[in-house]
């Protein structure tokens, strides 16, 4: 079957899937998010692993559909919508694939895994042509576009050109090159007796404490199984954040649900000297960070590295911060049980 691409608004114009997205009209819906209508088959981490388990069920209903859309464009979306198309090739790098979707989405990365190196390489491309020839993720509003609309272009773009850089990383070293380079200098700052890590298990909590902000693929890389990370940097600054793998419906282990953040905000700012304000995102947001704030952050800067924004020296030792972290999540858990695929009511109720 010879599938092709749609803008998002042309969803009901024929039969269509619709991957790491959600629409009435689908014919079939390969999505990770909460409560996406993906068959239960079908199911993975990223929208791109359901995309590659449909291909392995060709007798999956709407599979037949020629239509494929998405109503933004990102690492793991596209990587689903792209192995649609090209279903053969798809199966053939289907580890190299899955790997590519789970760092663009969760930023996790283990870089001495055999693929790891063209992973790293075709992510960093994507990133690369994305912001030179287009626009950084979520920066559509900013130049008063809507993403499902503008989204478009960069799957045109993307769709024809991938597999050459697929299969031949190298084609690609110009653009990826930059990247590639800062996170490998970065992955080896994490490696270092510069940086250690404290693992809270039974609340999904890593501590990483190093010099100075890194860009996530590394800082994120070594995190697999833990769902909150706590950014330690010298001179008191530190950031705390819930990844990506608490937004959606994560198939491979359970999870526990996210917190409302404002009782542990408003801890810190009972112990903050500093005249700055720590303050926090709601937990619907993609990546809610925990900081103290500035200027306010725009989404693009919320989702681009951490050395790429300013974070602010706090008056609290690093750690009382840990205590008080450890202190809020172990009582907000204390009762809780992970298991998968909370629904959003669900994720509300157990914070109350």
């Amino acid at each position: 079957m010879n599938r092709y691409f749609v803008p998002f608004a042309q969803l009901r114009q024929q039969p269509t899937i619709v991957v790491d997205s959600v629409g009435l009209g689908a014919v079939l819906t390969l999505a990770h998010w909460r409560g996406a209508a993906t068959p239960p088959a079908l199911r993975d981490d990223t929208s791109a692993g359901s995309a590659l388990r449909a291909l392995y069920e060709p007798t999956t209903p709407g599979l037949e559909a020629a239509a494929v859309t998405a109503n933004h464009f990102d690492i793991d979306g596209f990587v689903g919508v792209w192995c649609l198309l090209n279903p053969e090739l798809a199966l053939q790098h289907d580890a190299l694939l899955r790997m590519v979707a789970v760092l663009g989405d969760f930023r996790e990365i283990d870089l001495a895994h055999l693929l790891a190196d063209d992973a790293l390489k075709l992510v960093c491309w994507l990133n690369a042509e994305e912001k030179a020839r287009f626009y950084e993720p979520f920066g559509a509003p900013a130049r008063r576009r809507r993403e499902d609309e503008a989204s478009a272009e960069k799957f045109d773009w993307f769709l024809p050109r991938f597999a050459e850089i697929l299969q031949n990383p190298e084609a690609g070293r110009v653009a990826w090159q930059p990247e590639y380079d800062r996170v490998q200098q970065a992955a080896a700052i994490i490696r270092s007796n510069q940086t250690t890590r404290q693992e809270y298990p039974e609340i999904g909590l890593t501590v990483v404490r190093t010099p100075a902000p890194l860009p996530y693929y590394a800082l994120f890389g070594p995190t697999a199984g833990c769902d909150i990370v706590l950014s330690q940097y010298e001179d008191n600054r530190y950031e705390l954040e819930y990844k990506y793998t608490t937004w959606i419906d994560l198939a491979s282990r359970p999870t526990l649900p996210r917190l409302p953040l404002a009782p542990l905000v408003a801890r810190l700012n009972a112990l903050e000297i500093s005249g700055r304000t720590w303050a926090a995102d709601g937990i619907t947001d993609t990546g809610p960070l925990l900081r103290l704030t500035g200027r306010k952050l725009s989404k693009a800067e919320r989702y681009a590295d951490p050395d790429g924004r300013p974070i602010y020296p706090s008056s609290i030792a690093p750690e009382v911060l840990e205590r008080e972290v450890v202190a809020f999540f172990s009582e907000g858990y204390a009762g809780i049980e992970a298991k998968k695929y909370w629904t959003w009511p669900e994720v509300k109720a157990a914070a109350v």
